[in-house]
């Protein structure tokens, strides 16, 4: 039998009102129907709307073949990021929370993501509660953590005994001051700390070794999506035991195809 993830946490559709487009979108969503396109099989849990956009949510994964059966929906509105686009750079407006703002993670949906090999969430997630929940019911299931840029958040270390992967989205150089950003969160339990730096590539730490990765030239259309597409590629080689510099690689090639679409799931 194969290996398995469950993405946990949010969704929500991203509104571009001056352009007139939309598209179903979250964190955890993107790299769960990214990490399923590459083949492995991806439960996503979370609460989407009772509205036409939690409509358009339901069936728009459901054409992607994850399995919702751990997706509920809740009575009021799904979650809208107002966005706009300032050239090829990405503008976040207003977000309005909906039904999330009331999201919680109960007892069978602990039980459920335990039964996977890999669990993943991200920062706006709301399901950090769940992560010791989830590693007392199965040690053996790794948890993945996307940081995004908030490297002083507080959930960076609330969480950290129970995250295996840990990605951090960085706008510097790969300095010493990340190495040792990232060399001390594996010292401290993490398996892999990743740190990506957009066009400049990618930087991880296994705690044996530094290791670099480079990025795939594309022609960039929207950056919506290129960290969570570059967390699917590298989880997707790490669940096949692959070196780390493949999974960087593998990392950056997922995210050029996805930065040359306008949606953050489109191959």
């Amino acid at each position: 039998m194969g290996v398995k993830v469950a993405a946990i946490g949010d969704n929500c559709i991203d509104v571009y009102e001056r352009i007139n487009r939309r598209y179903p979108t979250g964190n955890v969503v993107d790299t769960g129907v990214n990490i399923q396109k590459l083949g492995i099989p991806v439960s996503i849990i979370s609460t989407t709307g009772s509205d036409a956009n939690g409509k358009w949510m339901m069936e728009s994964l459901r054409k992607e073949g994850v399995d919702l059966s751990h997706f509920k929906t809740g009575e009021g509105a799904t979650a809208i990021t107002y966005m706009d686009l300032n050239g090829l750079d990405r503008v976040h407006g207003e977000y309005v929370e909906g039904v999330l703002e009331h999201i919680v993670f109960d007892e069978e949906d602990v039980r459920f993501a335990a039964g996977h090999d890999l669990v993943h969430t991200a920062l706006w997630g709301k399901a950090e509660a769940a992560l010791e929940k989830i590693k007392a019911a199965n040690p053996d299931c790794q948890i993945s953590f996307d940081y995004a840029d908030r490297l002083d958040h507080a959930l960076v270390e609330q969480t950290l005994p129970f995250v295996d992967y840990g990605f951090y989205s960085c706008h510097g150089e790969k300095d010493e001051k990340i190495r040792s950003f990232l060399k001390d969160k594996v010292e401290r339990g993490m398996k892999i700390a990743v740190a990506t730096f957009g066009e400049k590539g990618s930087l991880a730490y296994d705690g044996e070794r530094f290791a670099e990765g480079g990025i795939y030239p594309a022609e960039v259309i929207n950056t919506v999506g290129a960290g969570d597409s570059f967390i699917a590629g590298f989880l997707y080689e790490v669940l096949h035991c692959a070196p780390l510099e493949k999974c960087l690689d593998t990392g950056a090639r997922v995210s050029a195809r996805v930065v040359s679409t306008f949606n953050p799931w489109e191959d």
